[in-house]
């Protein structure tokens, strides 16, 4: 293990040098979540009850832990990284040293999500503070560990999604398109946009047989308060199985990729 730690070592001073882009990152990621809480202020204005459920203090709420989900959780460039270092060749040199490809990149995009985190933690606490009047925190104190166990399981489906995704240029020479459609699909089918629970029963039921709603719905509705009791314990169950599942389908890309990998030149 004593080289994994050196590999988030590693990382963490790499990614050091990009704290000022992840401040700005963090503070200008803030406008689109100010236009949204805006708009959502303007639908409850006209508006005595709720909507779908969710009082304008826990719609607000929704899209404030939404931020934060996103920045301990998402996926930045390990993808791209993850591509290049195939295109390029740099892949061979772990094919030849004992150290696990795989693990390597989940300590890269560990040490990159402590770095973003602390850069943007000062922005969006003075955000959160701001709107907290709004803010609902859980009514129950295990709300927060079950919180946080799903984050961790959050963050661990993301990241196998996105690797291996980024495995697909061992067969392709542009992975581009494939990871915006990845994208695409965890912004709207996650819960970013909005919570999926606002869409039809019948729809919403659907995207629950998909991994996107426990990639950033789920942890977000534990925290809100909407799940809670067996459905609880049930979302995390499904959620760690499939975590299982991304890291089965990473492994066996991994194992077919490199069988068809070749590298020429010195």
């Amino acid at each position: 293990m004593r080289k994994y730690w050196h590999v988030i070592n590693i990382g963490i001073q790499n990614t050091l040098v990009y704290r000022v882009n992840f401040l700005f990152r963090a503070v200008f990621g803030l406008i689109p979540l100010i236009a949204i809480i805006s708009l959502w202020r303007a639908v409850y204005a006209g508006k005595a009850e709720d909507v779908a459920g969710y009082s304008l203090a826990q719609m607000i709420s929704y899209y404030l832990v939404v931020t934060i989900v996103d920045a301990l959780t998402a996926v930045a460039e390990d993808d791209w990284q993850i591509a290049a270092d195939i295109k390029d060749g740099n892949i061979s040199q772990f094919m030849l040293k004992p150290i696990d490809y795989l693990t390597y990149r989940l300590c890269i995009f560990g040490a990159g999500r402590i770095i973003y985190t602390a850069v943007a933690l000062v922005p969006v606490a003075l955000f959160i503070w701001f709107q907290r009047q709004y803010f609902v925190f859980p009514a129950h104190s295990e709300t927060w560990l079950w919180f946080g166990v799903s984050l961790v399981l959050t963050a661990l489906l993301q990241f196998l999604l996105s690797f291996t995704m980024a495995l697909m240029a061992f067969w392709m020479t542009e992975v581009s398109t494939l990871i915006f459609i990845l994208f695409a699909f965890e912004y709207l089918a996650g819960g970013h946009l909005f919570p999926l629970d606002i869409l039809p029963p019948a729809l919403a039921k659907a995207l629950f047989y998909t991994p996107f709603p426990y990639q950033l719905f789920f942890p977000v509705s534990i925290f809100v308060g909407k799940i809670s009791g067996s459905q609880l314990y049930q979302g995390l169950a499904t959620q760690a199985a499939w975590v299982l599942a991304a890291y089965g389908l990473a492994r066996f890309v991994w194992s077919r990729g490199t069988r068809k990998y070749s590298a020429v030149g010195g």
